[in-house]
């Protein structure tokens, strides 16, 4: 590339993020990240806060320079560019650490990226698909890097972000956390809808990653056939199912190109499918996922809502917490089929089971017997019922359920549980 155009192009965004609101501080301990001198990688679905985080994070440095690969200047920028973009940076000022935003647009990156960290640079790089780490990056340092697993505002930094104090147990407060609460559930938490409350937003980020982002970059050929099975993903999220059956549902040729679809849209963050647990490997690997949705305001912008819908949004909101928090999570069924929404940490495994309410007598029974049966399976004594409003403690002999409401749960520090709550720290 022309060097005059990497010159422009690095001093345009030096005014540009010096301008840049930083937000609201996200929730997590990203201290090492400051302290550490190897590489910080913060990948996430796209528009989730990655450049507002790299530079809340690189503002701790005296300075740092910085250059985002999502500018059509650099369209044509490739591996061999790098240096003169350094030299560019150099001239611009004296920093240490260099910040890389979307970079996985650039083929061959990481080995600049590991270069700098050589030469004693603090290095940040951001992008937005799965398999920035599937590359020479990860062998070249042996696992050798930190990184930051970025989603849309958990619940908390929401209301962070509308300064509402989730420890004011006052009643007008808590009026305020529940009404947040009930259009976090519907809306999601999308810092850019967050902010502007406009439904165009989230169409827009659901069409530049299905459409911009995996279309065009994975070369798909069959777009109505991808279309169709994301929007089947995305109406019946939270259920299970198999790649041979969806493939017949859909009309695939066969479950391999299922399966592949399902993974360029992981790979995106735009979903994630969720193994049953099962201590065979082999079992586990053949058996049927569920599937979560990154944020419940991008699913009820593209599909239609029901009224069963209730329950599903307050399941998927758990997910993402979880996954938000660094947990390993599966579903678990019992051998007569009894079944758990989440297994955490199998090695002191935690059940947890989501139901929108419990007022219904049947349903009641159904969901704890449903979850002492696993919960005796698994030899454990303590499950946790997470529901939309109520809140008690059930002793059945030597075991313990405990009711939460999922607002509570999703608060940092609740000691609701003991095992899974505390601050969701966004740390994979």
């Amino acid at each position: 590339m022309n060097s005059e155009v990497i010159q422009q192009v690095i001093a345009d965004q030096k005014l540009m993020i010096a301008g840049k609101s930083r937000g609201i501080p996200r929730i997590g301990d990203f201290s090492m990240h400051q302290k550490s001198g190897i590489i910080t990688v913060i990948s996430g679905i796209r528009r989730s806060g990655k450049t507002t985080l790299t530079l809340q994070i690189a503002d701790q440095f005296p300075s740092f320079h910085y250059i985002g690969f999502d500018d059509e200047r650099l369209l044509n920028f490739t591996a061999g560019d790098f240096d003169a973009a350094l030299i560019e940076m150099k001239r611009s000022g004296d920093a240490r650490v260099v910040v890389m935003d979307d970079v996985q647009r650039v083929r061959g990156w990481e080995l600049f990226a590991v270069s700098l960290q050589v030469e004693g640079y603090k290095v940040i790089v951001t992008g937005n698909n799965a398999k920035l780490l599937d590359s020479e990056l990860a062998r070249h340092l042996a696992g050798k890097y930190l990184q930051i697993g970025l989603f849309p505002f958990s619940f908390a930094e929401c209301l962070r972000y509308r300064e509402i104090d989730p420890a004011d147990n006052s009643s007008d407060n808590t009026a305020l956390i529940l009404t947040a609460f009930d259009e976090y559930l519907l809306h999601g938490g999308f810092p850019e809808y967050i902010k502007t409350k406009e439904a165009e937003v989230l169409k827009r980020i659901y069409d530049d990653i299905v459409y911009r982002e995996l279309v065009v970059c994975y070369g798909i050929r069959n777009v109505s056939g991808f279309r169709n099975l994301t929007q089947y993903v995305f109406t019946n999220f939270t259920s299970e199912t198999g790649y041979l059956p969806l493939s017949k549902l859909l009309g695939f040729n066969s479950a391999t190109s299922v399966r592949d679809y399902l993974n360029n849209l992981g790979d995106s963050y735009l979903i994630f499918e969720l193994a049953k647990y099962d201590a065979s490997l082999n079992r586990q690997y053949v058996s049927n996922r569920k599937t979560y949705v990154a944020d419940n305001g991008l699913r009820n912008i593209v599909t239609f809502r029901t009224a069963e819908d209730r329950g599903r949004l307050l399941e998927n909101a758990v997910f993402l917490e979880l996954k938000r928090r660094g947990r390993e999570v599966w579903f678990y069924k019992s051998q007569n089929n009894q079944e758990v929404d989440f297994l955490v940490d199998p090695e002191k495994p935690v059940l947890m089971q989501v139901c929108y309410d419990l007022q219904n007598l049947k349903s009641r029974q159904k969901e704890i017997a449903s979850l002492m049966f696993c919960m005796n399976e698994l030899k454990t004594d303590h499950g946790i019922i997470l529901t939309k409003n109520e809140e008690e403690t059930v002793n059945i002999g030597n075991s313990v359920i405990t009711i939460t409401p999922v607002w509570k749960w999703l608060l940092p520090l609740q000691p609701t549980d003991g095992v899974i709550s505390g601050s969701p720290v966004s740390m994979v």
